[in-house]
């Protein structure tokens, strides 16, 4: 497994959480379902109603 690099692969938020940036996700492959901030896979693996409800967060 390859070293995460901050500010590239990941930040940390307003509540000290870490994000996985796009580029981290891309370079994964694949939509891990947990419904990350920054998934470029259109959150497929995610169930809904919560599927839905991030894609309407993600518009505004």
């Amino acid at each position: 497994m390859k070293a995460l690099i901050e500010g590239v692969d990941f930040y940390y938020n307003e509540e000290g959480l870490m994000v996985l940036t796009e580029k981290y996700h891309l370079e994964r492959g694949y939509c891990c379902g947990n419904g990350c901030k920054h998934c470029p896979f259109g959150y497929e693996r995610v169930s809904e109603p919560r599927r839905s409800q991030l894609i309407e967060q993600q518009r505004k």
